[in-house]
């Protein structure tokens, strides 16, 4: 099925929200908030999705952990048939990419 301009919005809304349920078990923040999704790519034809994303630093031993549940979480968005989940480090991140929320939440000016 091939789904309308409207319609792709919609869906990456819900896997962005979707996304909101993947907390880093170690700040107590989700991953969106935290400013580790850099974007998300929704195939409109096939329902292949890509999300890039970060981490706070280089050797973070959550990769695994995180990505699992990011998986886990397109299992509630229907439309998504096919994730894949990148890696990246540029730009890298930085406490700047921090939600207005996830700074309060952490004290962060």
């Amino acid at each position: 099925m091939t789904y309308t301009t409207e319609e792709t919005g919609a869906i990456k809304e819900r896997i962005l929200r979707a996304l909101e349920e993947v907390i880093d078990p170690e700040l107590g923040i989700d991953i969106v908030n935290l400013g580790l999704v850099y974007e998300i790519r929704f195939d409109s034809e096939t329902g292949e999705t890509e999300i890039d994303m970060t981490l706070t630093t280089m050797g973070c031993p959550l990769a695994d952990l995180l990505t699992d549940q990011i998986y886990d979480a397109m299992n509630e968005v229907p439309e998504v048939t096919k994730v894949e989940v990148k890696l990246v480090w540029y730009p890298a991140w930085t406490v700047d990419k921090m939600s207005r929320y996830a700074r309060i939440a952490l004290g962060v000016k």
